[in-house]
């Protein structure tokens, strides 16, 4: 694969039961955070029509390597600890690549 191809995330995401306004609150949190990053195109949280506990996290990044930088920032690490509370199961990613 090459490096330089543009990556889009597809991320799907499950709460516990009352938790997700503490999902909302993360994603506000981080997006501003995200946003500003080298290389971000696109990062959006949607909810789930007819499941309050489901969320799809959508994200865009210019590249692969873009992507790698992000996944190492002090800001994901910190959040990524912090699923586990409010988070029913790791996330479900789908990796999309153009063609």
């Amino acid at each position: 694969m090459k490096m330089d191809k543009e990556i889009s995330l597809l991320i799907k995401i499950e709460v516990r039961p009352g938790k997700r306004q503490e999902q909302i609150n993360a994603f506000n949190n981080l997006y501003p955070l995200v946003k500003a990053e080298a290389g971000c195109i696109q990062y959006e949280l949607k909810a789930v029509e007819g499941n309050e506990n489901q969320f799809i996290l959508l994200e865009k990044w210019e590249t692969q390597a873009a992507l790698e930088i992000h996944d190492k920032t002090s800001h994901m690490i910190e959040a990524d600890s912090k699923n586990h509370l409010f988070r029913e199961k790791p996330a479900e990613l789908i990796k999309l690549i153009a063609i």
